[in-house]
């Protein structure tokens, strides 16, 4: 069976592909009737697949997290694609290419990970590139940090995207450093690569993306502390006020406590990596977004849950030619002089223009304007 990607199905198509489970929820439907709903997934992006037959039996052969080979028919529901299911077969994990089901960086992991080393290099405080390097220089630590996704969710939610977004925010921070006097430009490289750390431990990746009991319990940045200051002990001399300063920066990067951040940045390096760190992660976020609407006909793409808002998908290009209006010489028209009113109609002009601004509840625009507060 050759593969079909979930980002090439259209309404109506007929698909026979395998797919990865990324959920597997059971429900009641009104008639009392058991139905099933899936979340599939595959390198290009996420469907829904309901089944409405056999679920009982079906349900009992596969699992969250397995292969199955499905027959279905592509149809579109509220606006969103979704697959009727009507065949449904586990298949072994042998039998499938795993690269076919996890999204992954657009870049190469060998690629970042030269980017990474030629970034060590240039530290030049040498307690920070003596901690760079208890990290990278660790296979086992590596083999977990060039694969982990950054989130679940939210931004660079693919393979390797841990370590593309910590790279990103570090040449983020190179390009802040030169506008400002007296910031301290290793602390904050080392922030940028470390801020995250934690997810290397909080998420699971080999299958879907999911938190593991770590993760649920205690949480990326409370894990990032605690293998930095592990990796710090290995350190002789390592000084107790840069290790301080760092984990405040690790501790401190979501911004606020109700975003998760136990502390709040009080440092301008902590501030600035807290700033860094949201703009990526938006710019990243939104992007995946747009992309995966690339179909969808309209200038604005559906509306994003998590932003609160649609967002325009348009780019101006800047390429229509230029025209100042010389060659078209416009004289403009005279406006037209108004004659004086009669003085009773003046007076009903008058006593309406009052009216209307007294409660201003004519305004046709009211409720657009409302609206328009999620663009």
């Amino acid at each position: 069976m050759s593969k079909v990607f979930i980002a090439s199905i259209r309404d109506r198509d007929l698909v026979d592909s395998v797919f990865l489970v990324k959920e597997k929820i059971m429900a009641m439907a009104k008639n009392g009737k058991p139905y099933m709903t899936l979340r599939l997934m595959d390198k290009s992006g996420e469907i829904e697949g309901r089944v409405w037959d056999n679920v009982d039996q079906l349900s009992a052969s596969f699992d969250k997290d397995d292969f199955v080979a499905i027959r279905s028919k592509a149809s579109v529901y509220l606006g969103k694609m979704q697959l009727i299911i009507s065949e449904l077969v586990r298949i072994p994990d042998d039998r499938v290419n795993l690269a076919d089901f996890l999204p992954e960086s657009d870049r190469t992991i060998a690629e970042m990970e030269s980017e990474l080393k030629a970034l060590v290099e240039t530290f030049s405080d040498q307690y920070l590139k003596a901690l760079m390097k208890a990290f990278f220089d660790d296979p086992a630590f590596m083999a977990l940090y060039r694969t982990a996704p950054a989130a679940k969710g939210m931004h660079h939610v693919y393979l390797g995207g841990l370590l593309e977004h910590s790279l990103a925010v570090s040449r983020l921070v190179d390009a802040i450093v030169p506008l400002y006097t007296d910031l301290n430009r290793d602390l904050l490289v080392a922030g940028a690569l470390l801020h995250d750390v934690g997810k290397v431990r909080e998420m699971t990746y080999l299958r879907s993306f999911d938190y593991t009991d770590e993760g649920k319990l205690i949480g990326h940045i409370t894990i990032g502390v605690e293998m930095l200051q592990e990796r710090i002990s290995t350190i002789p001399g390592f000084p107790p006020e840069l290790g301080m300063l760092l984990k405040h920066m690790l501790l401190s990067h979501h911004g606020q406590y109700e975003y998760g951040s136990p502390k709040r940045p009080k440092t301008v390096e902590a501030t600035i990596l807290n700033y860094l760190d949201d703009l990526d992660s938006k710019i990243n976020g939104i992007r995946t977004h747009i992309r995966k609407e690339s179909e969808n006909l309209g200038r604005w793409t559906s509306y994003h849950r998590l932003y609160d808002r649609y967002f325009y998908k348009e780019s101006y290009s800047g390429e229509e030619e230029y025209r100042d209006g010389t060659d078209e010489m416009m004289v403009p028209e005279p406006e037209p002089v108004p004659l004086p009113a009669a003085p009773q109609a003046a007076e009903a002009e008058r006593k309406s223009g009052d009216t209307a601004r007294k409660g201003f509840s004519n305004n046709p625009f009211e409720t657009l304007q409302k609206n328009l507060d999620l663009f």
